[in-house]
C-alpha cells in the first residue's frame, strides 16, 4: 500500500465524515493492532503542515518522527487502554513542518470488528490556547511572586535559550519602554562596570551549581541616572536538578542605601577621631609625665646640690629638659592643629606645582645627595586639598627618602598618582635602606618611632603625615624591604 492510499477510509460514510472533518483544522486517524497498518486523513496532513506523500503513514513514523519524544508515554498510555468504550483525551506535541513542535489534543478510542483491535482518533491544533494559558499562568505567577518577594520589579532568565523576561516596574528601573526586548548582555551592560563582572558571575553560578543570589550594586539607567539596586535571584530546577530558570527581583534601594552608607561612614569617622583622641591621649600622658618627673628630679637635686659646680651641671640638664618639653608641647600643638584645619576650605591644587615647590626648598638636600627624582601626575594632575597638607606631606616623604637613603647607589625617588574611580591615590617609592617591617611594621606611624642610628631621626613626620591624611578620609599603608627601598601607597580622597 503506497502512504498516499493511507488517506482512504473504509467506508464512503467514514470517508465523507473525513471530509467534513478535515475542514474543521482537525484531523482523524486509525490503527489496526494485528496488521500494524495506519490510515491518516487529508485533514491530518494539513493541521501538521504537510501534504499527503510528504511524509510516511506509519506507526513508526509517527512516533518517531513526528511525537515529542517527552509526550510518548501519555500517549501510549492513552492508546493501549483497556476498555473499549473508554475515551482518552490528552495533549502531546507534533512536529509541523513550519512551526517546530505545536500542541494538539489527541481523543483516542479503541473498538473491536470481526475480533480485530482498531484505535480510531482525533488531533486538534491548540496551540495557540495553549500558549496563551501558559502565558496567563506564567504572568499570574510573576505577578504573585514579586508581590511576595519584594512587591517590586521581577525578572525571569529562561536557562535553555538564556533569554530575559522584565516585568514593567523592571523597564521603570532601566528607565527604557517596556516593549523593547533586552539580552542578558545588554541588561547587565547597564550595570557600573566594576559591578558587571559580580552579576555575571552570580548568573554564572546560579546557572552552573544552582546557587542562589543576593547583591546589592551600583546601576546607571537609560538616561544616566546612578542608583543602586539590589538584585536577587533564585534558581529553578527539573527533576534531575538541573538549572532551568532563574527567578527574581530587581529593586531600587538607592535611598535606603545612601542613607546606610552615609551612617557607615559616619561611625567610621567617630571610630577614627576617638582611636586618634585614645592614642593623643597617650602621647600627651606618657610624654609630659615623662618630662614632668625628669624635671621635678632635677628641681629636687638641684635643692639638694650644695657647691655652685653641682648646681650649674643640674641646671644644665634641667634646660635640656624644658627645651624638650617645649619641643614636645610644639609637635603636640601640630597635631591638635591637625583636627582643627580640616574645616579649613580645600583649594585645587596643582600636584606637580605643589611638589616642584617643595623639591626648591630641600634643594640644598637633593643636590648634596645627588638624588634623582621622578614624578608622573599624568593620570591625575590635580585635587580638592588643603594646601599646606599637601605640601607637608609631600616634605615629610621626600625629606624621609633623602634621609634614610642608601649609601652605596644614587638615590631614587619617583612619585605619580593614579585616578580609580572617585578615589585618588599617591604612590611615593624610593631605593633606600628601607624598613625591617616583621620588627617595626606597626610602629612605622607611631609618634617618636625611629627605626634607624641617624642622630637627626625624630618619629615625628610620618606620625603627623598620617594624621593629616586620615583626618582628610584618606589611609596610608606602606612597604619595605631592607637594603631595597620603601613604597609609600596613599589614598588621598
Amino acid at each position: 500500500m503506497s502512504i498516499v492510499d493511507g488517506n482512504n477510509f473504509y467506508s464512503d460514510d467514514a470517508s465523507h465524515l473525513a471530509q467534513i472533518i478535515d475542514q474543521l483544522n482537525a484531523g482523524i486517524w486509525e490503527y489496526n493492532v494485528n496488521t500494524k497498518e495506519v490510515k491518516w486523513s487529508a485533514g491530518f496532513y494539513t493541521i501538521l503542515g504537510y501534504k499527503p506523500g510528504e511524509i510516511e503513514c506509519s506507526y513508526n513514523s509517527f512516533l518517531e518522527d513526528l511525537l515529542y519524544h517527552h509526550d510518548k508515554p501519555v500517549f501510549l498510555k492513552a492508546l493501549h487502554t483497556r476498555s473499549h468504550d473508554q475515551t482518552n483525551t490528552v495533549q502531546i506535541r507534533l512536529l509541523t513542518k513550519a512551526s517546530g513542535y505545536q500542541w494538539f489534543e489527541s481523543i483516542t478510542k479503541k473498538w473491536e470488528e470481526n475480533g480485530v483491535a482498531r484505535f480510531t482518533g482525533s488531533l486538534v491544533n491548540i496551540n495557540k490556547a495553549r500558549i496563551l494559558g501558559l502565558r496567563s499562568a506564567q504572568n499570574d505567577f510573576h505577578f504573585n511572586e514579586t508581590g511576595t518577594i519584594a512587591k517590586i520589579s521581577g525578572f525571569e532568565i529562561n536557562v535553555p535559550t538564556m533569554s530575559l523576561w522584565l516585568s514593567k516596574e523592571a523597564f521603570d528601573i532601566y528607565e527604557l519602554n517596556d516593549q523593547l526586548k533586552l539580552s542578558i548582555e545588554e541588561a547587565v551592560s547597564f550595570f557600573e562596570p566594576q559591578y558587571r563582572p559580580l552579576i555575571s558571575e552570580a548568573i554564572d553560578n546560579a546557572v552552573k551549581f544552582c546557587k542562589p543570589y543576593d547583591l546589592e550594586l551600583l546601576f546607571r539607567s537609560a538616561k544616566n541616572n546612578v542608583i543602586w539596586v539590589r538584585a536577587k535571584g533564585l534558581p529553578i530546577i527539573d527533576d534531575y536538578g538541573k538549572c532551568i530558570t532563574i527567578r527574581g527581583i530587581l529593586q531600587d534601594i538607592d535611598s535606603i542605601k545612601k542613607k546606610g552608607l552615609a551612617l557607615q561612614a559616619s561611625i567610621h569617622s567617630l571610630n577614627d577621631q576617638n582611636k586618634r583622641l585614645q592614642n593623643f591621649a597617650y602621647i600627651v600622658s606618657h610624654n609630659l609625665r615623662s618630662h614632668s618627673g625628669n624635671l621635678q628630679f632635677m628641681v629636687n637635686l638641684h635643692e639638694e646640690s650644695e657647691s655652685a659646680e653641682d648646681r650649674a651641671e643640674v641646671f644644665a640638664h634641667i634646660k635640656s629638659i624644658s627645651a624638650s618639653l617645649s619641643t614636645t608641647v610644639e609637635h603636640l600643638n601640630e597635631i591638635v592643629m591637625i583636627h582643627t584645619d580640616i574645616d579649613k576650605e580645600r583649594k585645587t591644587l596643582e600636584f606637580e606645582a605643589v611638589f616642584k615647590n617643595v623639591i626648591s626648598a630641600l634643594q640644598s638636600n637633593v643636590e648634596a645627595t645627588d638624588a634623582k627624582i621622578e614624578y608622573d601626575f599624568t593620570q591625575c594632575p590635580v585635587i580638592e586639598y588643603i594646601p599646606a597638607y599637601l605640601e607637608s606631606i609631600f616634605q615629610n616623604l621626600l625629606t624621609n627618602s633623602l634621609k634614610y637613603r642608601h649609601m652605596d647607589r644614587q638615590p631614587i625617588i619617583t612619585c605619580r598618582t593614579i585616578k580609580d574611580h572617585s578615589h585618588i591615590y599617591m604612590v611615593f617609592e624610593d631605593n633606600g635602606i628601607g624598613i625591617d617591617m616583621e620588627r617595626y611594621g606597626d610602629k612605622v606611624f607611631g609618634m617618636y618611632k625611629t627605626f634607624h642610628q641617624n642622630t637627626d631621626a625624630k618619629g615625628i613626620g610620618l606620625f603627623i603625615t598620617r594624621n593629616q591624611i586620615e583626618s582628610m578620609g584618606g589611609t596610608i599603608k606602606v612597604d619595605s624591604t631592607v637594603n631595597v627601598g620603601t613604597k609609600f601607597t596613599i589614598r588621598l580622597v
